[in-house]
């Protein structure tokens, strides 16, 4: 464990293999809703299509559940152990869940059974990522110099997004160049959860080769000399800061579920394109999406994390509502294309600099569990459920209550920014930082 200023070559490597790492869980946990239009008629019982979608999204927000617990787990080994080690576990979780599912007997064969084991393998994955999520936004602020914080930590959901991309990706060829649509109800559903085992491998030796970070060196030194262990009792000593997470992620958290993991059953069940169309609009609206993160990140170096965060909330209280029902109304390809991209564009002021705000808000020797915990709570709440209320609010004919939702839940959050301070100027990892360097 290095204890020495990182030189830029080491410090690029480690962002790079904490990122890849990063890019794989959520790959595997995205699979799981990019091809659920596929295999929910194996692992549920036969009925319409909303309904099978409805049981799909129940067990995706299930998995949510897990997120809290995982957010405190390992984020106590991250705070107590070092992130690195938390990192290489979490990839290991990951992995096992996507085994799992590609494995899994379908519903004709073990009945009961094969809902349980799929939703036993979405909660060993929800526990793997409220871990990493923590943990990765701890590890790349921390390796992050002071000027480029914004930007580098920003990567975080370059490579979340990318994992999303790519599983959307693997769909599109399977459905254009390799497998017919019968192929892919019987069996091709298993192949994305196949892959992403295999690139677990490689994220597991690029993980045992990081550096750990001198913020976490300095902090269990620290803790040595004065006793103080990363706890939910030392986090309750930051109420202000564990609030202000968990009201910060509730509005971000339901317009990214709503923009990119619904919107491919949104424009298939709701505007009534085919599932290739649907899934063309949601790959194409990502990959500039994916883009736009480390231009925000470094726009709020600039002028500041609540700065963004702020036009992201008046912007989507403003604007979210006409686009929803925009995209609810459209009848093209391109329209689709250009409502599902202004809702992404919005959304990328909350989740460019969510990750830096989070971490900055901490001390060091809590800092990991402070990120993961509020955040996974929040998102288990929120997040999780986003899909599962728009299905219903579907269902019962009310379509635009979910648009309401979204709308209100991130004008709730725009009072949550417009109240806090700016991490860009009090951010805990400089407070450590310059401690550290006037203690040696």
């Amino acid at each position: 464990m290095t204890t020495m200023p990182l030189t830029p070559s080491q410090r690029l490597r480690s962002i790079f293999s904490g990122s890849a790492g990063n890019l794989v869980e959520w790959y595997d946990w995205y699979a799981y809703s990019a091809f659920a239009i596929y295999f929910a008629p194996h692992f549920f019982p036969k009925g319409d299509p909303t309904a099978q979608l409805l049981d799909a999204a129940a067990v995706f927000a299930l998995g949510f559940l897990m997120r809290p617990l995982g957010g405190w787990l390992m984020g106590l080994y991250a705070d107590r152990h070092g992130r690195k080690r938390a990192l290489v576990l979490s990839v290991l979780l990951m992995c096992t869940g996507s085994l799992l599912i590609a494995m899994a007997p379908g519903y004709e064969r073990i009945g009961l059974g094969a809902t349980v084991l799929l939703l036993f393998a979405r909660l060993l994955q929800g526990l793997s990522l409220g871990g990493e999520y923590g943990t990765s936004a701890t590890y790349l602020s921390e390796m992050a110099d002071r000027a480029h914080r914004g930007f580098w930590s920003s990567f975080q959901y370059v490579t979340l997004i990318m994992g999303q991309l790519i599983a959307l990706a693997l769909l599109v060829v399977l459905q254009q160049a390799v497998l017919s649509e019968t192929q892919l109800e019987s069996w091709g559903w298993r192949i994305p959860f196949a892959v992403g085992a295999v690139l677990a491998a490689s994220a597991l030796y690029l993980r045992r080769t990081m550096l750990e970070t001198d913020s976490f060196a300095a902090a269990r030194a620290q803790r040595e000399d004065k006793a103080r262990h990363g706890s939910v009792r030392e986090l309750l000593r930051y109420p202000r800061e564990v609030l202000t997470v968990i009201g910060l992620t509730m509005g971000g958290t339901i317009a990214f579920y709503t923009f990119t993991t619904y919107t491919q059953k949104f424009l298939v069940n709701t505007g009534g394109f085919d599932k290739a169309e649907a899934t063309l609009v949601s790959a194409g609206s990502l990959f500039l999406y994916m883009l736009l993160q480390p231009l925000v990140g470094a726009l709020s170096d600039r002028v500041g994390r609540r700065a963004v965060l702020m036009g992201f909330g008046a912007l989507g209280t403003a604007c979210f509502y006409p686009i929803l029902n925009g995209i609810a109304d459209t009848t093209t390809v391109v329209q689709a294309f250009a409502w599902v991209m202004a809702g992404l564009t919005i959304t990328s002021g909350y989740t460019a600099v969510n990750a830096v705000v989070k971490a900055e808000l901490f001390p060091a020797h809590i800092r990991a569990l402070g990120v993961g915990l509020p955040y996974a709570i929040a998102v288990a709440v929120f997040g999780g459920s986003t899909e599962f209320l728009a299905l219903w609010s579907k269902q019962v004919g009310h379509e635009s209550w979910f648009f309401a939702y979204v709308t209100a839940c991130t004008a709730i959050s725009l009072l949550v920014y417009a109240t806090m301070r700016d991490t860009r100027h009090h951010s805990r990892i400089d407070r450590d930082r310059d401690m550290s360097d006037n203690q040696q």
